[in-house]
């Protein structure tokens, strides 16, 4: 796990690429190396910052140059052992035991025919000296990222955006479409980037720059296909072991040659991942957290510590908790920086806090429950949007009585809040809803008018485009299945665009690895042929994972409520944040520039203030957008008034 950077062709390369990995440098501790070479007409140039995982020696040093390759690489390869022995067989001969040099050499055999083979986390960068090609690719899913930008033919590339940002200076222009997508999920989809210029290479996919100016794109992944052809194997009558997938999965995510740990929230997909951890690592540590009482209270939230004892006990865990009392004030910015785009989930800041001490412990890896939900329908919103359609057979007039009830309920008081208020009030606002824009509004931060009303009126036409991005991603697919529609969206939107990201960015801003075993390729083709009717079986969210979950963990953790990988938002809001809230609705950069409008949010913040509606989320999101776009405008030398 690492930083990777570097320029093709572009202008002063060198030095460009020495501030691109130099900005990375909390990706990667352990070490820094460079690279450069002739390819046509200019230099290739690549860049790496080194956390050592496998192979802590030199040997598995980089960027990794051998007989006419030259690899930076980030990410872990799981089934690297087998492709290895692959390798071995037809006379490769290997230095070291690092995955790195297995990919150089599964490139060199069988060029991007090998990606497919890939079973892991990666973005990388290889050259060909004999050709004088560079060809960047991204792993399956999205779990790494990269971003990179193109000016004439040059081209440059990193890990992470504020790293492109830095090394041009500041000139690059924000992306107004970019921040009306970040309002409404509160985070930039994978189709978007927060600069007008630079763009993210889509998971499953490659690019290839050429000396003669030539760029070629290529898709090795898809994973509408998957769904679809995993679906067609259901028909068949194919009924995965999920149990097995799931185990075997994790087993494989525990490669390292360095302590690794688990995140233990005390629900289902953390304390399976833990328990199966634990099988194939006995005494392996967990970190867990829990948040201020008065702040858990006034936020209505579950005591989730007691399920993460009860595992860690079971399973004979080294559970570390840590209590979050962030000075939020002080984290706001230094989250912002770090996410490198406006995402407004204060989850990143768990993730941050978690990793940090994870650290300080000397650990480097953790693994992650993360994508359980999104693949097998584990959210309330899949839960939500199942209920709608039995919902729509209620006689109008006593839905129209129910929803007039429900409307006149406060969402808290000065003491408390009311979190069965919210989720009604949430449920009924897409209830009626057609399946697409339900679901949609399920998430999402606000509607169609919601949002015009809170936006610039020049940025109308961005909006509706952003909303049919929205139904075009959605509809693109040929599952009959209402459920596995739901998870195929989030799968190829939410959790690349969220929660992929954040981890990715929080994580590395601590030095630190998050592996995520159930976001694998096996995971995801076995989670696909799974119907709908047992991933949400009654009330219940992810049927199928718990049933094979009973297989080690007790049936009161398997079937426990779903509980929040979050924060007390309600509390920071009305508290710590108050002040913070009231400076940027009156004068803030957003308001000022023209790109929100102060009467919108001056109504968010009193319906909130007065109980009534429940906007904590919408204005922490604000309050991180806010930061994003000071730092993004200032110094650039471009106008924050908006442009149409």
């Amino acid at each position: 796990m690492c930083g990777i950077a570097g320029t093709y062709r572009w202008p002063d390369g060198k030095a460009v690429t020495d501030r691109l990995t130099d900005t990375l440098a909390h990706r990667g501790p352990d070490g820094a190396g460079r690279y450069g070479h002739p390819t046509g007409d200019g230099e290739v140039h690549l860049g790496h910052r080194r956390l050592s995982i496998i192979d802590l020696s030199e040997t598995g040093a980089q960027p990794m140059v051998s007989d006419g390759l030259a690899l930076t690489y980030n990410g872990e390869l799981y089934n690297a052992p087998e492709l290895r022995a692959e390798l071995a067989a037809t006379g490769v001969r290997f230095r070291g035991t690092s995955d790195t040099e297995v990919l150089l050499e599964a490139w060199r055999r069988w060029g991007t025919d090998c990606l497919p083979r890939l079973r892991g986390m990666f973005a990388f960068g290889i050259f060909d000296e004999r050709t004088g090609d560079l060809v960047l690719a991204r792993d399956q899913l999205g779990i790494k990222p990269l971003f990179l930008l193109r000016r004439g033919e040059g081209l440059m590339f990193a890990s992470e955006l504020k790293a492109l940002a830095a090394a041009t200076g500041g000139s690059l222009e924000v992306d107004q479409a970019a921040l009306v997508a970040s309002l409404l999920y509160y985070w930039v989809p994978d189709s978007r980037c927060a600069f007008r210029e630079a763009e993210k290479l889509m998971p499953g996919s490659w690019l290839r720059c050429r000396p003669d100016g030539r760029i070629e794109r290529g898709r090795y992944w898809n994973l509408k296909d998957v769904a679809g052809e995993a679906q067609e194997r259901a028909r068949a009558g194919e009924r995965p072991d999920v149990a097995a997938v799931v185990e075997e999965s994790t087993r494989r995510h525990l490669l390292s040659d360095v302590p690794v740990a688990t995140f233990l929230s005390g629900g289902l997909d953390s304390s399976w991942l833990t328990a199966l951890a634990a099988r194939h690592r006995p005494g392996i540590s967990a970190y867990t957290i829990g948040f201020r009482a008065e702040d858990a209270k006034f936020e209505a939230m579950p005591d989730d510590l007691r399920y993460a004892r009860q595992v860690a006990e079971r399973f004979g865990v080294d559970l570390h908790e840590i209590e979050i009392a962030p000075n939020v004030l002080d984290l706001l910015p230094r989250m912002t920086y770090h996410l490198d785009e406006p995402i407004g989930d204060p989850a990143a800041i768990n993730t941050y806090l978690i990793c940090s001490a994870a650290r300080e412990a000397g650990v480097k890896v953790m693994l992650s429950g993360m994508g359980a939900d999104e693949l097998f329908a584990g959210y309330r919103k899949h839960l939500a949007n199942v209920l709608a359609l039995r919902y729509q057979r209620i006689p109008r007039p006593l839905r129209r009585g129910l929803s007039a009830s429900v409307d006149r309920l406060p969402v808290a008081t000065s003491r408390r809040g009311y979190r069965s208020v919210r989720f009604a009030k949430r449920f009924l606002s897409f209830a009626e809803l057609p399946e697409e824009t339900a679901f949609r509004r399920s998430y999402t931060m606000y509607d169609r008018d919601e949002l015009l009303a809170l936006v610039n009126p020049d940025l109308a036409g961005t909006v509706q485009d952003v909303l049919t991005e929205h139904a075009d991603i959605y509809q693109d697919n040929d599952l009959d299945d209402f459920v596995n529609r739901m998870c195929l969206g989030d799968a190829r939107m939410f959790l690349p665009g969220l929660n992929l990201a954040y981890t990715d960015r929080s994580s590395m801003a601590a030095s630190t690895e998050v592996r995520v075993p159930y976001v694998d390729v096996d995971v995801v083709e076995a989670a696909f042929t799974v119907p709908g009717d047992r991933k949400i079986v009654g009330r219940q969210g992810k049927a199928v994972l718990k049933e094979a979950a009973t297989s080690i963990l007790p049936r009161e953790i398997a079937y426990r409520p779903k509980g929040l990988f979050s924060a007390p938002l309600r509390a920071w809001m009305s508290r710590d944040l108050a002040p913070l809230v009231r400076e940027v609705v009156h004068d803030g950069v957003l308001v000022g520039s023209g790109i929100l409008r102060r009467d919108a949010l001056a109504r968010m913040v009193a319906e909130d203030a007065a109980g009534q509606r429940d906007f904590s989320k919408h204005l922490w999101h604000v309050l991180t957008l806010e930061y994003w776009y000071r730092d993004a405008t200032s110094g650039s030398g471009q106008s924050t008034r908006l442009t149409a």
